[in-house]
């Protein structure tokens, strides 16, 4: 091969192995645990199906009005969310790669712009809820993280600001 022949390598910034282990994760993993805190301020763990909204940078839940989580992140918009690593039979479960994401959540507005790519997202993942984003009783609901902590194996965790996990969940 000669160098007229050569492609120029793409031009992608330095990623370290824990910011790949959790882009893999993220993307790998498509169900979070959803704590969320009732009005009597009891906390109420759930689970949630999510899928990343590049363009906003932040997680997009999809959830029925009926649900206590739903009434509970709409009363107290504080939640967290936990993703981790299915486990493996006969593998050691304490260094499972997972990460907990503190966020605030919002209920997007039903065919406003953000609701649009939150749904488009969503719909990414989960072709089939099509059904169930016609339903009126659920609402898109995006989770901005406003702090992350990360564990990528035994000895191997750390913690990401807002600005760290926003650009984490924006494409490169």
């Amino acid at each position: 091969m000669t160098l007229k022949n050569m492609t120029r390598p793409i031009d992608l910034p330095h990623q370290s192995r824990l910011t790949l282990a959790l882009r893999h994760l993220l993307d790998t993993q498509r169900i979070a645990t959803l704590g969320t805190l009732s009005a009597e301020g009891k906390p109420f763990v759930s689970m949630v199906p999510f899928a990343i909204d590049p363009q906003a940078g932040c997680l997009v839940i999809h959830v029925s009005l009926l649900a206590p989580h739903t009434r509970n992140l709409l009363n107290a918009p504080q939640v967290s969310m936990l993703v981790m690593q299915a486990e493996v039979a006969g593998q050691p479960v304490h260094a499972l790669p997972r990460v907990s994401l503190d966020g605030t959540a919002a209920r997007l507005l039903p065919d406003s712009p953000a609701w649009q790519t939150a749904r488009s997202a969503y719909l990414g993942r989960f072709p089939e809820a099509v059904p169930m984003t016609e339903l009126g009783d659920f609402s898109f609901v995006a989770v901005t993280v406003t702090q992350a902590r990360q564990v990528a194996g035994f000895g191997a965790a750390r913690a990401l600001d807002a600005d760290e996990i926003a650009s984490l969940l924006r494409p490169l």
